[in-house]
């Protein structure tokens, strides 16, 4: 039996979409990865470009909200908002382990399109290894 992970972040645009995205991609057979916000806005196409360059492709994932998985149980939640935004990451009541780890939002990223893809760059590699070390190398917890 798959074992389920929420990642949580405020808009689910960018890093929680990413996160499940690349989850689903490198472990998909051992976990099912959703992602949401207590904000949701769209997903960020930025996001969706920096991951098709390492051969993920989330074009078809859509912000949720948190509420949307009211009722289900997860085995991890894990939210990223960063620690810039204390307070900001919503809770989710049905998690059987709660992991914060926090990852600076590469939309807040001022500049020039090139900075901006730079920072969500940056986000997604910091996203991969993470997340290889936590659930592809680090098995069931």
């Amino acid at each position: 039996m798959k074992r389920r992970v929420l990642f949580l972040c405020t808009a689910n645009a960018v890093r929680s979409q990413m996160a499940e995205g690349i989850l689903r991609h490198l472990a998909g057979e051992r976990y099912d990865a959703a992602s949401a916000g207590h904000r949701p806005t769209a997903v960020d196409p930025l996001a969706v470009d920096v991951l098709r360059e390492r051969g993920v492709d989330i074009s078809s994932q859509r912000s949720k909200d948190v509420r949307e998985f009211l009722g289900e149980e997860f085995d991890h939640v894990v939210t990223l908002c960063g620690d810039d935004a204390p307070g900001s990451c919503p809770f989710f009541p049905g998690g059987k382990r709660y992991v914060h780890v926090p990852f600076p939002d590469p939309a807040q990223e001022k500049g020039t399109e090139e900075e901006r893809r730079a920072a969500f760059r940056r986000a997604r590699d910091a996203l991969w290894e993470w997340i290889v070390r936590e659930f592809v190398e680090g098995g069931e917890r």
